[in-house]
């Protein structure tokens, strides 16, 4: 149940971190004609979506989004993508989650694109929390914050609306 006092980010602070994330990623990929923005499937795909939509109002570069399937809850299981291996050697990726927490989701999505050369492998979350477990960090993130491991962020992307909440 989210309240005005756990509310982190509304949608206008969402909107707002996901232009100036745009605007970094395309800083980042100037001397690219390409790059693929991967969104962790659930919310991480939806951030990346807009992520996608902000990156081809702002810039000339070909933005391509991949789906990045895999269990959260089981990272050890087969990772699969929405786009093949030669739709991504060789070019910049951008890996996409919603919320950096322990770094679990991250750190195996990534080691999926690791079988293959890649010019520049880069990631994105709209929230980091600081609890990490593996040696994974946010490239490019919305916010920081410093929360305590029992506090779960929750972020709710419905339609043109988006809050993020602590509970």
């Amino acid at each position: 149940m989210t309240t005005e006092n756990n509310i982190i980010l509304n949608t206008v602070q969402i909107n707002q971190k996901i232009k100036r994330i745009a605007y970094q990623i395309y800083e980042s990929n100037t001397d690219e004609k390409e790059v693929i923005i991967a969104g962790i499937v659930g919310n991480g795909y939806i951030f990346a979506e807009k992520l996608v939509e902000t990156l081809k109002e702002i810039s000339t570069l070909k933005v391509t989004i991949c789906k990045v399937n895999m269990n959260k809850k089981k990272p050890l299981n087969s990772i699969s993508t929405s786009i093949t291996v030669a739709d991504y050697k060789n070019k910049s990726i951008v890996l996409v989650d919603d919320v950096l927490n322990s770094g679990t989701t991250l750190i195996y999505g990534v080691k999926h694109f690791l079988d293959v050369p890649l010019k520049r492998f880069k990631t994105a979350v709209l929230v980091n929390r600081n609890h990490k477990k593996y040696p994974v960090k946010a490239d490019f993130k919305g916010v920081s914050l410093s929360t305590s491991i029992k506090e779960h962020v929750q972020i709710d992307f419905l339609g043109k609306e988006a809050k993020a909440y602590l509970i």
